[in-house]
C-alpha cells in the first residue's frame, strides 16, 4: 500500500541522534530543512502478507505454506502462543537514498539529521501498516514488531522474507550480499496474531543478547 507522510517524528529522529532535552534553534531549523526535502523525495509504502504458523519450536518457527524458516530463541519465544503471524516490509523509498548520498556531499551536518529522519519516517510507515494490521484483525491480540536483526533473528532470513512478502514487486525492496535492505530505509518485521493475550516481553538494548554485535547500534540506531 502506497502511503503519504505529512510530517516526520522529530523527537525520534533526534533520538536516533542522541539528543535529548531542549533542541539547539539551529538544530531544530536544520531539521526543518532536511524534513522537507525527505517528504518531497520519500515515496512510502508498505506490503505485508498473512501466514498460518506451522510449528513453534525452542529455536525454530516454520509456516504453513511459506518457505521461510525463522530461527532464533528470541522469535520462537516471541510468536510462541500465535496461530499466525503477518509478515510485513516497508520503505520510504530509493530517492531517500538519493537525497541521503547528495546531502553526504553538501554537509554532513545536514546528511546525519536527515539520515535521522528517515529512519524515524519508515518507523512511522511501519506503525501505520501495524494499524492496518490491528484492524485487519480486530479481537484477536498482536505482538509488537519483531524484525530480522533483533536477538538472534538472523539477517541471512532476509531473502526468504522478502520472497514472502513479494517485496519486489509490491514495495520495491531488496536484499544485498550481506543481508541488508535496499533502499536502505527499508525495514521488514514480523507482528504474531492469537487468540490470548500476548505477554509484552521487556523491550531495549540491556536485555538483547546481540546487544554488543548489533547492527543497529553501529549505525548509532536502536531497534526499539
Amino acid at each position: 500500500m502506497i502511503t503519504k507522510l505529512t510530517e516526520i517524528n522529530r523527537a525520534e529522529a533526534f533520538r536516533y541522534m542522541g539528543m535529548q532535552g531542549k533542541i539547539p534553534e539551529n538544530m531544530e531549523k536544520l531539521a526543518d530543512e532536511c524534513e522537507s526535502r525527505l517528504i518531497a523525495a520519500a515515496s512510502p509504502k508498505f506490503h505485508w502478507v498473512y501466514a498460518d504458523i506451522g510449528d513453534v519450536s525452542e529455536n525454530t518457527v516454520t509456516l504453513a505454506k511459506h518457505k521461510l524458516i525463522m530461527r532464533g530463541k528470541d522469535i520462537s519465544e516471541h510468536l510462541r502462543g500465535c496461530f499466525g503471524t503477518a509478515l510485513l516490509c516497508a520503505t520510504v523509498g530509493d530517492g531517500v537514498d538519493r537525497l541521503l548520498r547528495q546531502l553526504q556531499t553538501e554537509d554532513m551536518t545536514k546528511a546525519l539529521t536527515a539520515d535521522a529522519l528517515a529512519s524515524a519516517a519508515v518507523e512511522q510507515v511501519c506503525d501505520i501498516a501495524e494499524k492496518e494490521i490491528g484492524e485487519r484483525f480486530a479481537g484477536k491480540f498482536t505482538t509488537w514488531r519483531f524484525s530480522p536483526g533483533y536477538g538472534d533473528f538472523p539477517l541471512e532470513c532476509q531473502g526468504d522474507f522478502l520472497a514472502a512478502v513479494n517485496a519486489m514487486r509490491t514495495v520495491g525492496v531488496c536484499v544485498n550480499s550481506g543481508g541488508l535492505l535496499t533502499p536502505t530505509k527499508s525495514v521488514t518485521a514480523v507482528i504474531g496474531v492469537s487468540e490470548k493475550p500476548v505477554p509484552q516481553k521487556r523491550r531495549g538494548c540491556g536485555t538483547c543478547k546481540l546487544r554488543d554485535k548489533c547492527v543497529f547500534r553501529k549505525k548509532g540506531e536502536r531497534c526499539c
